[in-house]
């Protein structure tokens, strides 16, 4: 199963991006799912139709699915769900709050992870292109196996042991509950699920991430930036979409004019910033244009008689060598200045990066548990870990 996926910032047209390589792989006879994780859902409206908040149908090879956490909720997580809303109600809390409160953050980007794992089991498609939040957000997504998996390695078993103990105890004397087997289980299916969903993340034949973006300053810096964080991700960024092209045919009137010679300087932004990166461009779409006419033109002026499922890119940003004796990370950091990361070392397995406003927990292989750090350096916009086995 191939996973495409398509990010940048607010209002760039990632939504229309999705749909249309969607729609292009159906029409190439891929069977092809495409998926929203924002939850301000727009894929509707591109599609030109109503969608309910289950697996629909829209044309041949191609199914539709938004991602609605009310829903998951209440069919994937109802357990937890009614413990969370049981609790806040031994708390004093009202009830239609507490159901409220129930709805974890971050729950809508775990069901998405859950549905690419589900179906990449089932291989009920050939092909899966998600339709991301803002970058913000998408960070989140990207970071949410690491995140989820560490949090729970190392609580998840201790939280076992103290509710076994508890419920024999202070069970027995205190109003508030305390969750059940079904609960801890659900929890269980979790970290299950992302450390499958790790895997699938960071294969880089297997899932890429494409950049959509503007010919506007602010949107290529956020975009610079984006794909920082997903190197630190060890996610493959594979191509950059830039959209809303005004073509030099536009017109010969003073305004367009000037907005194409200000275009120019900030295409060479792009290309001088990206290259050798594969650079897809996409011009103003008409206003007339709707579902079918325009997914099908967009994808034509991105992709033309390619297949968007051919890798423009295939080596992850995350490697580990051995040379001389001695160990190697090397971990791709695009835009950024070796003065601006910071390392720590959290245990004997585990690494931290600092960038930004991004950290990343990298677990090291087993071969490298205890080994000694004995260099960091900054080169090529690389960053380089040396260790030495005892």
């Amino acid at each position: 199963m191939r996973l495409i996926i398509y990010t940048g910032k607010g209002g760039v047209g990632k939504t229309s991006t999705s749909a249309a390589t969607a729609y292009k792989l159906s029409e190439l006879g891929y069977r092809t799912l495409l998926m929203s994780t924002d939850s301000a859902h727009s894929l509707g409206d591109s599609l030109d139709m109503e969608l309910p908040t289950t697996v629909t149908n829209v044309k041949e090879n191609l199914d539709v699915l938004e991602v609605d956490i009310i829903h998951e909720m209440k069919f994937r997580w109802s357990e937890i769900q009614d413990y969370i809303s049981a609790f806040m109600l031994s708390q004093g809390m009202g009830e239609i709050s507490a159901e409220e409160m129930a709805i974890l953050p971050g729950m809508e980007m775990i069901a998405a992870l859950f549905y690419v794992n589900q179906f990449n089991k089932d291989d009920r498609y050939d092909v899966i292109v998600m339709d991301t939040a803002p970058t913000g957000e998408t960070l989140r997504l990207m970071s949410f196996p690491d995140i989820t998996n560490w949090y729970l390695e190392k609580g998840f078993n201790t939280l076992k042991r103290i509710m076994n103990l508890a419920r024999a105890t202070v069970g027995k004397l205190m109003d508030m509950p305390l969750p059940s087997n079904e609960v801890l289980e659900s929890i269980n299916e979790i970290k299950r699920n992302m450390e499958q969903v790790k895997e699938i993340l960071e294969d880089p034949k297997k899932t890429t991430v494409r950049l959509v973006l503007n010919p506007e300053r602010m949107v290529i810096k956020e975009t610079m930036r984006a794909y920082t964080y997903l190197s630190l991700y060890n996610k493959n960024v594979d191509m950059l979409v830039v959209n809303r092209v005004i073509p030099e045919s536009a017109g010969e009137s003073h305004f367009f004019t000037e907005k194409l010679k200000e275009q120019e300087g900030y295409m060479e932004m792009i290309h001088n910033s990206f290259d050798p990166m594969e650079i897809k461009m996409c011009g103003m779409m008409s206003t007339e244009l709707r579902g079918h006419d325009k997914l099908v033109a967009m994808a034509d002026a991105i992709y033309g008689d390619q297949d968007p499922t051919m890798l423009y890119a295939s080596s992850s940003p995350m490697s580990f060598v051995t040379e001389g004796g001695i160990d190697y990370l090397n971990l791709k950091m695009p835009f950024v200045d070796g003065g601006a990361v910071e390392l720590f070392r959290i245990n004997s397995n585990t690494l931290m990066i600092h960038v930004g406003s991004q950290k990343c927990n990298i677990q090291l292989p087993d071969s490298l548990i205890g080994a000694d750090i004995i260099g960091a350096d900054f080169k090529d916009s690389k960053l380089i870990v040396k260790f030495k086995r005892e």
